[in-house]
């Protein structure tokens, strides 16, 4: 069976629900990908560093629980982890505060460590990361990582980056446009939305930012329930299917969808279809609260990843 590495950072989650008080969850956008990766079938891995506090030991013990490897998860004493509240509107859409700076996560590449971990990424059929992974860690943590992506890619990893942007996490847009393009460079597959891109390149149409991505296989969310979905150089409008019930929580929709392409992906499926998975399980995941949805509300149409057998096709 395939396996993965998603590589990235999990916070403390605060949510207060409309007259409630405040529920405190885990979440972060690549771990929330883990998640629904595991329960889609795919063998996963978190590559992260926590602290070595109650509340890592809580992260750690959900992970195993969700069928997420830990092997990977550095531990570094006197550390926390990170956290972040999440407010949403009447319509669903979400808003983030966060308390990131000192945590855990941010001295992955700086560990004794750090050159293990690395290594290890080459042992994997598929890595999986985000733009906030890469806005987490300093230049020097940056070059590092990517350096590793584009190692482990010679050796036959396939590369999937996720543009999840958040402005305040990066020092100028300038650096960010420009990690960007790095990122662009070392991926075989990137997850993309115009919400992402826009900030960095405003004012541009969906096809002038769906051509600012080089690679072969590309997908670009769109502002309607729509995705552009490039394959093999070819690129097809996709139209997704209405959602069922009323939506009340955008957050992990993004997350969510990376998932079900990458497990669509590793079954077999093509970019198209992976898609349509996409669309489908975000449909889902935004109608209920938090970045993570009940088990049970899980749609069964997508657990097709389980039988998966063979590395995702070029």
């Amino acid at each position: 069976m395939p396996k993965i590495a998603c590589v990235g950072e999990c916070m403390v989650e605060l949510r207060k629900p409309k007259g409630g008080l405040y529920s405190r969850a885990f979440g972060g956008d690549t771990l929330n990908t883990a998640v629904y990766l595991a329960r889609l079938g795919v063998a996963v891995d978190y590559v992260t560093a926590l602290g070595d506090d109650s509340l890592s030991e809580e992260m750690i013990a959900g992970w195993a629980a969700e069928g997420i490897g830990t092997s990977r998860v550095a531990r570094v004493p006197g550390k926390l982890p990170g956290l972040y509240l999440i407010e949403t509107d009447e319509a669903g859409e979400r808003r983030f505060f966060h308390w990131r700076d000192s945590s855990a996560a941010r001295s992955l590449l700086d560990l004794p460590t750090t050159g293990e971990i690395l290594e290890s990424l080459g042992n994997y059929d598929l890595v999986y990361l985000s733009a906030i992974t890469l806005s987490i860690f300093g230049e020097s943590g940056r070059a590092r990582l990517l350096a590793a992506l584009a190692s482990a890619r010679r050796r036959g990893v396939r590369i999937a980056f996720d543009t999840n942007f958040r402005a305040r996490g990066w020092p100028d847009l300038e650096v960010a446009r420009r990690v960007f393009r790095e990122a662009f460079d070392v991926a075989d597959m990137t997850l993309a939305s115009t919400e992402d891109l826009l900030p960095l390149y405003p004012g541009e149409s969906a096809e002038a930012l769906f051509a600012r991505i080089p690679g072969a296989e590309a997908v670009l969310k769109l502002a309607e329930p729509a995705s552009i979905v490039r394959s093999g150089g070819v690129s097809h409008w996709l139209t997704a299917e209405p959602v069922d019930g009323p939506v009340v929580d955008t957050t992990a929709a993004g997350d969510s969808f990376a998932a079900a392409y990458v497990a669509a992906r590793l079954a077999g499926a093509e970019p198209l279809e992976a898609a349509r998975a996409g669309h489908r399980l975000a449909g889902v995941v935004v109608c209920h609260p938090g970045a993570i949805i009940p088990r049970s509300a899980m749609p069964v149409d997508l657990a097709f990843a389980a039988a998966a057998s063979q590395k995702v096709s070029p």
